[in-house]
């Protein structure tokens, strides 16, 4: 590992991305362990525990979200560029924006909505474990503003780089 490596792993973003990693890790493991718990229980002792497939149920609406993010930040989210690719200069950047505009656009209309319903989940709690249900419906909020973000950091990223360089080349 070179001293540029240390440094790049040793950055603010790249902390918060192993962090955030482990946090899906440790949300993924607890989703499989109370899953299987339950599992061994219903076969062998024809029972379960509630608690663990609401548990459950919580921990998979987080994973997904924040791994939704995750995967915008890699930008390993599924595209389809089968027209633009095959674009070049106004014509391509024209797509570009409009893409990005679409996106930022459903992405504001999901974070009015999650944020409608972390208003309203407030008063409501969940049924075993008693959790306000606004805790859940935060999740998407958390999805759509941390896509957000993603796609403005990118935006301006995509506008500051050199000329020369391809709008959809990823440097490392």
């Amino acid at each position: 590992m070179t001293p540029t490596d240390r440094k790049k792993d040793s950055s603010p973003g790249a902390r918060l991305h192993r962090a955030t990693e482990a946090l899906i890790a440790l949300s993924l493991a607890g989703m499989v362990l109370a899953v299987f718990v339950n599992v061994v229980l219903r076969y062998v002792f024809d029972t379960g525990i509630v608690f663990y497939e609401e548990l459950s149920r919580l921990l998979f609406v987080w994973l997904v979200s924040i791994g939704a993010v995750l995967a915008s930040v890699e930008n390993k989210h599924l595209g389809f560029d089968m027209v633009v690719s095959r674009l070049k200069g106004v014509p391509r950047l024209l797509c570009n924006v409009a893409t990005r505009v679409a996106i930022a656009g459903v992405l504001l209309l999901v974070v009015r909505g999650s944020w409608d319903q972390v208003i309203a989940g407030m008063d409501s709690r969940s049924t075993v474990i008693g959790y306000p249900l606004a805790l859940a419906a935060a999740s998407t909020l958390v999805l759509a503003v941390g896509m957000l973000g993603v796609l403005f950091a990118q935006t301006v990223l995509e506008w500051r780089a050199p000329p020369h360089q391809a709008p959809d080349a990823v440097t490392e």
